[in-house]
């Protein structure tokens, strides 16, 4: 048997992996927006209560991902949010796909990729 076919009998094991990788990249980025939401909507421009619903936002998601609890809603949650900001970086900050001298969107899309597996496979079966 191919070793790759066999590496498929851990198809939910490596959906812990992602969704855990997923969910404390979130956690770790709701912090400064429920920590210092007025200094971040300043900076953007934005209502204080929406930098605040978008940390609650990424912090319930990011949890639901690390324990498997409603992985499917949570990345789609997550998924509109990153749609948003990578629209958001194109369109009203002109970033590049990557620069040297700032971050570009690449990250924003890999997150939006990863959101887009567990929420179309169901994240696996390995959660709480």
């Amino acid at each position: 048997m191919d070793i790759f076919a066999k590496l498929l009998a851990h198809f939910d094991f490596g959906m812990l992996l992602l969704r855990s990788a997923v969910g404390i990249i979130f956690v770790y980025h709701a912090a400064p927006k429920l920590m210092s939401p007025k200094m971040i909507a300043t900076s953007l421009k934005w209502p204080v209560f929406v930098i605040s619903l978008l940390g609650i936002t990424e912090l319930v998601a990011g949890i639901a991902l690390i324990f498997g609890r409603y992985e499917q809603q949570a990345a789609l949650a997550l998924g509109i949010i990153m749609i948003g900001a990578i629209g958001y970086k194109i369109f009203k900050w002109k970033v590049p796909f990557s620069s040297p001298q700032k971050s570009g969107w690449e990250f924003d899309l890999i997150l939006l990729a990863a959101c887009l597996d567990i929420l179309l496979t169901g994240g696996g079966r390995f959660g709480l």
